[in-house]
């Protein structure tokens, strides 16, 4: 049967190298703030960073391959908490990720194909919130000096 989602990435095999990883974020409801386990796709740039020791809100990232979670529809990876879910764009998001590992595939020796890693600096000091939403007033226009738009 094949894959229509991955036959619009056709620069992309079924087995192409993926990362997924399962983070730590947080949703804004009626005031009070809830945890919630959350499935995304890791790009190349991020993992690298990851593994350098920066704080991070994953748990747990697994080495896997595109075909292996994205079917017709986004498929939970083994070892993931039954109440986790699927970060939104998830099958967009991880046809990108896919592809930064064809680019910089020296990433990929980070963490083999089938094994997964949790050894990463987790913090959810800084939370993640996933529904927030941000205002912009005029109070944010930055103010620049008098002379700026001068002719001297």
């Amino acid at each position: 049967m094949p894959n229509t989602l991955l036959d619009e990435a056709t620069d992309l095999a079924a087995d192409d190298y993926l990362v997924v990883g399962l983070a730590t974020c947080f949703v804004k409801e009626e005031g009070e703030v809830h945890e919630v386990e959350v499935i995304e796709p890791i790009p190349s740039a991020a993992l690298e960073a990851i593994v350098k020791g920066i704080p991070t809100s994953y748990k747990l990232a697994l080495a896997t391959t595109i075909g292996d979670v994205v079917t017709q529809l986004p498929q939970k990876p083994a070892g993931f908490p039954d109440s986790a879910q699927f970060a939104d764009e998830f099958v967009f998001r991880a046809i990108a990720a896919a592809r930064t590992y064809k680019r910089r595939d020296v990433a990929t020796t980070h963490i083999p194909l089938g094994t997964s890693r949790d050894d990463f600096k987790y913090s959810i000091e800084r939370k993640r919130v996933l529904n927030m939403s941000r205002t912009v007033t005029t109070d944010d226009n930055v103010k620049q000096h008098s002379h700026t738009h001068k002719v001297l």
